[in-house]
Order: C-alpha cells, then sequence, then structure tokens
C-alpha cells in the first residue's frame, strides 16, 4: 500500500470518527436539555407544593367568610407581584363581589416608588363591567377564562382602560357546583403567566371547601 492509499483511509477514519463525535454531542446535549428542564420543573412544582402548603395552613381556623377571602386574597398577591385580586361569588339570582386593598407599589433600593404602579380598578368599577349574564357565563365556563375570553361572553366598560389590563378568572366549584371564581388581573405590561395562575388554581379545591363551609355556617336554611 503506497503512501496515497495510507494517507486517503486515514482521512476516512479521521472523517469517520469526527462524525460519531458528532453524534455523541448532540445525543449529550440533549440530555443535558432534559436534564435541566426536567430539574426546572422539579423547582416550580416545589414551589407550588410550598404555596399549597402555606395557603392551607394559613386559612385553617378562619371562622367567617371576609376573613378567609381576605387571607386567600393576600396570600395570592404575595405569590403573584403587582397584582389585585377580587372574588366573585355566586347567588341565587345576582353575585357578591368582594375586594380588598390593592397591592402595595414597589420600591427600589433608595426607597421611592416605582414609575411603573399597579392597576386598581375600583368596586363600582368592577360591578359596571361584571354583569350578573357575564358571571353566569364564566362560571358556567368551569374554565381559566382570559380576557378575550370575557369580552367574548360580554365584558363591558372602559375599553381603553380595560386594553392596560391582564386579567383571568380561576372557577370556584366543590361538588361539581360553581361557587363563583377569583378574578386576577395587573398591567398589561407585566402580563400574568400560565405558572402563575396554575399555581393560584392548585389551592383552588381547598378554597372552595373552605368557601362553602362559610356560606353555610352563613346560611344554614339555604
Amino acid at each position: 500500500m503506497d503512501d496515497k492509499q495510507r494517507y486517503r483511509k486515514l482521512r476516512l477514519l479521521i472523517r469517520e470518527l469526527n462524525k460519531e463525535r458528532k453524534k455523541q454531542a448532540k445525543k449529550i446535549d440533549i440530555l443535558c436539555n432534559d436534564f435541566i428542564a426536567a430539574q426546572r420543573d422539579f423547582i416550580k412544582r416545589l414551589g407550588t407544593i410550598s404555596f399549597t402548603a402555606n395557603f392551607y395552613e394559613s386559612i385553617v381556623g378562619t371562622t367567617d367568610l371576609n376573613t378567609l377571602l381576605y387571607t386567600a386574597g393576600k396570600l395570592a398577591k404575595d405569590q403573584i407581584l403587582d397584582a389585585n385580586v377580587a372574588f366573585f361569588l355566586r347567588k341565587q339570582d345576582s353575585f357578591e363581589l368582594h375586594m380588598f386593598d390593592g397591592p402595595q407599589a414597589r420600591k427600589d433600593a433608595l426607597g421611592n416608588t416605582e414609575s411603573d404602579q399597579p392597576i386598581a380598578l375600583e368596586r363600582q368599577e368592577l360591578e359596571n363591567c361584571f354583569t350578573s349574564e357575564l358571571v353566569d357565563n364564566i362560571c358556567k365556563s368551569n374554565k381559566i377564562c382570559t380576557l378575550d375570553d370575557m369580552f367574548a361572553m360580554g365584558l363591558e366598560g372602559n375599553l381603553i382602560r380595560l386594553n392596560k389590563v391582564s386579567a383571568a378568572t380561576i372557577p370556584l366549584c366543590q361538588s361539581g357546583l360553581s361557587l363563583g371564581f377569583i378574578l386576577i388581573y395587573r398591567s398589561s405590561q407585566n402580563k400574568l403567566t400560565a405558572g402563575e395562575l396554575n399555581n393560584i388554581a392548585a389551592v383552588v379545591p381547598g378554597l372552595s371547601r373552605a368557601i362553602a363551609a362559610r356560606q353555610t355556617l352563613l346560611h344554614p336554611a339555604d
């Protein structure tokens, strides 16, 4: 075998080796990416479990509906920064709106209030936007509704102002019956994420049971 043949064979071997190394590198990248994704998902789940445990611990022992909703709203706002929380609870032919103080404006390292103030809607504004028919439609949907969903169901109000809002509703259900829903909203510059809404949705089963129990105490004959 002459030198040219040896050189040609050597080049082929090196080329095959490089191909194999690239394949191995791709497999390693895929494994690393899968591992990182699984680790991130695990951390998110741990965060949800921690929030759920803290939430249930905080509402245990509440004796009345207003205290329960105030505590639940505060915990939700602590979990979703700069958000406002309101509770719409169904009545026979209408609904009850429960809302509390809005979130505190964030401050920078010097203690100055930041310019992006949280969006806050007044009670009257919410009552004007959410008619009994709209509340009923949202309850019947029994799913997380976006602002677009709410508009499709009949949401009304100041469109210019509502366009500055990122909002979603999370259903409250007990034994297959709709109790109402949670409204969460904040500035559209900081849109609500699926992860944030899923964290709140994780505590809804226990919260719904607690609301139903307090309502039974308030109206034992209903």
